[in-house]
């Protein structure tokens, strides 16, 4: 059994979690809620909402789980800080919880590499502002983003409303021809459930928020055989 321990802030699509937990073999997931503070996707709001304090806060209990890695499983509490205080961020968590330690932001950016997209669309729950940021923490990464979308949505309570039209209604206003992958970003969006589908309208790979954190948590964990048809190009079968 490989332990992935998440700190996801507040309550939204955290049941993501435990449906990837049924499609993959020998991965447990444990989830310690952090406080959010403010919900706003504003950034204030979400470099307050990502602050050391509060990720260390619930590392013991993580721990005490049994995690082999923790992730910090929020995108805009984690890019808004850009490239190097994200990496800020992760080197904290890293020694609060004595284990390795990323955010969702950078798995974007491993996953990205991972299924070969050096080109990517960003379909963003997000106002502009922050989509923006989002963006130029890809390229700082080096991946090109060629296509944005800002759904203009202020709240994550509001995003985790969201049911399967909307998500493939925004993951159609983003793609773009010249895209390799799509990349939908917020954690708070239940996604799980319609990966194939978005795959195959897009046509292309697609990367979520909280598929590519339990992905990122197994690759910190050296576990790289799980995989999974119903959870997209990132979790096939590499043969």
């Amino acid at each position: 059994m490989t332990t992935v321990g998440l700190l996801y802030p507040g309550h939204s699509a955290e049941d993501d979690y435990p449906r990837i937990e049924t499609l993959l073999t020998g991965v447990n997931v444990p989830i310690v809620h952090t406080d959010i503070g403010e919900d706003a996707h504003r950034v204030d709001a979400l470099r307050e909402m990502g602050s050391a304090e509060r990720l260390a806060a619930g590392v013991e209990q993580l721990r005490l789980s049994g995690a082999e890695s923790v992730v910090w499983a929020c995108t805009s509490g984690s890019f808004v800080y850009g490239w190097e205080g994200a990496h800020e961020q992760t080197r904290a968590l890293a020694l609060a919880a004595g284990l390795p330690a990323s955010s969702t932001s950078f798995a974007f950016v491993h996953a990205a590499r991972e299924v070969g997209a050096t080109r990517v669309a960003v379909a963003a729950t997000y106002p502009e502002d922050v989509t923006d940021l989002f963006a130029d923490f890809l390229r700082a990464a080096g991946i090109e983003v060629s296509a944005t979308r800002a759904g203009g949505i202020v709240t994550a309570a509001e995003v985790a409303t969201w049911g399967r039209e909307q998500v493939l209604d925004l993951l159609r206003k983003a793609d773009d021809p010249r895209a390799d992958a799509v990349l939908l970003p917020d954690t708070a969006l239940h996604t799980v459930a319609h990966l194939q589908e978005l795959e195959e309208v897009a046509g292309k790979p697609v990367l979520t928020a909280n598929q590519v954190t339990v992905w990122e948590g197994l690759r910190l964990a050296e576990r790289r055989g799980a995989w999974s048809e119903e959870l997209g190009t990132l979790f096939a079968r590499k043969d």
